[in-house]
């Protein structure tokens, strides 16, 4: 008998009133010959960090994020560094992480999938000491999540109407790029630095990204012709964006990026404000993870 945790963001995702029928799923469907289970709702921001560092502390085998990327961000960074494993069941919006490692999106599937998980250990990144499990990144999809935090709605409609309505005007920006023998100064309409392969949603950023490669992938858009956007918007949910003439990447263990000036930023698609210059650096092997034994 193993003792699991689960903590569900209540707010998460498009169709909050299904939230609640979550822990009826978790009682029919969990082994119970098997888990010994807590299930908690977070009640503000930063409480699912501080629920999976109490559990963790009690030695707890899991504790499993119910939400989005987010409330993945919380948990993770309540976890890092110990022995207690993170588990997904994804209700979110975009689920890159659950996406990355292949977990269902159907919440009652996604509980049956911990009845025979394994944790493997996997990196995870710091930007400016802050610590991102999916992505980070500056420049477009930066100011795309900012944008959607601000329309208080949901979903992956509410997204493609910010993406649509920001990018007749928005103009690419200028960085620096210096470490790990890089030194590269460019104009980007958005650099992302990805752990994971996707943003969510299945839009795949980086698709050779791996969470176990010691390694922060960094894909680099430059700037494109609006005729341009309908085939990148396809090879990001075909696998291949990186074979585009407006996309290069690398892989690197640590780097610092300096742009003109502070502004928005995104960790694990939630926007922050960060100064000009931003350390980004992967911690190999810094969070254990429950995955499908398919995995």
């Amino acid at each position: 008998m193993r003792n699991i945790a689960f903590i569900i963001n209540p707010i998460s995702g498009a169709e909050r009133n299904n939230r609640r029928r979550i822990p009826k799923l978790i009682n029919k469907l969990l082994d119970k010959e098997q888990w010994s289970f807590d299930v908690v709702f977070t009640e503000y921001k930063g409480h699912a960090t501080e629920l999976a560092k109490h559990y963790a502390d009690l030695g707890f085998f899991g504790v499993v994020a119910v939400g989005g990327d987010g409330t993945v961000n919380e948990v993770a960074n309540g976890l890092k560094g110990t022995d207690t494993a993170i588990g997904v069941i994804p209700i979110g919006s975009g689920n890159g992480f659950a996406r990355h490692l292949g977990i269902s999106l159907t919440a009652s599937r996604a509980i049956k999938t911990l009845n025979s998980v394994e944790p493997i250990l996997a990196d995870y990144g710091l930007a400016n000491g802050l610590p991102f499990f999916v992505t980070c990144g500056s420049g477009f999809d930066a100011l795309i999540s900012k944008e959607f935090q601000k329309a208080g709605k949901r979903g992956f409609k509410i997204y493609i109407e910010k993406i649509i309505q920001e990018l007749w005007n928005y103009a690419p920006q200028h960085y620096k790029l210096t470490g790990d023998n890089i030194d590269l100064d460019t104009e980007a309409f958005l650099i992302t630095f990805a752990n994971c392969n996707q943003w969510g949603n299945a839009a795949q950023i980086a698709p050779k990204a791996s969470i176990q490669d010691g390694k922060l992938d960094i894909v680099i858009v430059s700037k494109f012709s609006l005729i341009a956007a309908p085939a990148l918007a396809m090879r990001l949910f075909t696998k291949n964006i990186d074979d585009s003439l407006h996309v290069s990447s690398l892989k690197v263990g640590k780097v610092k990026l300096i742009r003109e000036q502070e502004g928005p930023f995104h960790l694990d698609g939630d926007p922050v404000e960060m100064p000009a210059e931003i350390d980004i650096e992967i911690v190999p092997n810094g969070l254990k993870v429950l995955v499908p034994k398919r995995y």
